[in-house]
């Protein structure tokens, strides 16, 4: 029987860091469903689709083939054959995955690729509703969080690193309104699930999470 560990919680709260972290630490598969839809939501942009046209975005969510591979040890998102690992990662597609991954159409396409790896592996998995729908029986599942401020501060210096002009106010007020629209959205919405653990990363350390997540197990 394989082993999942499911990473609920808002953007910017260090989850993809943590799982792959994990992941690397037990030898498990890190499956990044965040990075899953944002490849969906890339081809959709690709496609010049307003975010309001579902009509659309229920057709053309079929037409896009999008897997995980490893190349070196390193996590490889293909969307329809080509490695979009850098095209991912911007905040124009952030925001167009936040809009469309509530979508019936892509969220049934997607969930189901996610579900078939986890009955076969070990697997760490990270994204809005892991614990509540994708995996609801994950032996771990943690709600991982952080304050909006410390959040926007860590998105700060990741994009200032890269020489990105930004402003930290103007991300804070991004994060709050993405964590509304995740929250309240019909379909499986942003919440703990009840069997979750809360684990606040505000203050604690990278390495300090990791441990406290395994310590789960």
């Amino acid at each position: 029987m394989s082993f999942n560990i499911a990473i609920d919680g808002p953007a910017g709260a260090g989850k993809s860091t943590i799982a792959k972290m994990i992941a690397k630490k037990l030898g498990y598969i890190y499956v990044d469903t965040g990075a899953m839809y944002r490849a969906m939501a890339l081809y959709l942009l690709r496609e010049k689709i307003d975010p309001s046209d579902t009509e659309r975005i229920n057709a053309k969510c079929e037409e896009a083939d999008i897997s995980i591979g490893y190349e070196n040890g390193e996590q490889i998102v293909y969307l329809n054959g080509e490695n979009v690992n850098s095209l991912i990662r911007t905040e124009e597609v952030g925001n167009m995955a936040s809009v469309s991954s509530p979508n019936p159409n892509v969220r049934k396409k997607l969930v189901k690729l996610q579900q078939k790896l986890a009955a076969s592996k070990d697997v760490v998995m990270d994204g809005r509703d892991i614990g509540t729908c994708v995996l609801p029986h994950a032996q771990v599942k943690v709600y991982l969080t952080a304050d909006s401020r410390v959040r926007a501060g860590r998105r700060y210096k990741e994009l200032t690193q890269k020489g990105v002009s930004c402003d930290i106010d103007t991300i804070e007020k991004d994060i709050i309104e993405r964590d509304h629209q995740d929250m309240t959205r019909e379909i499986s919405p942003l919440m703990q699930a009840e069997d979750a653990t809360l684990v606040d990363s505000s203050y604690m350390s990278i390495d300090e999470v990791v441990d406290a997540v395994i310590a789960l197990m």
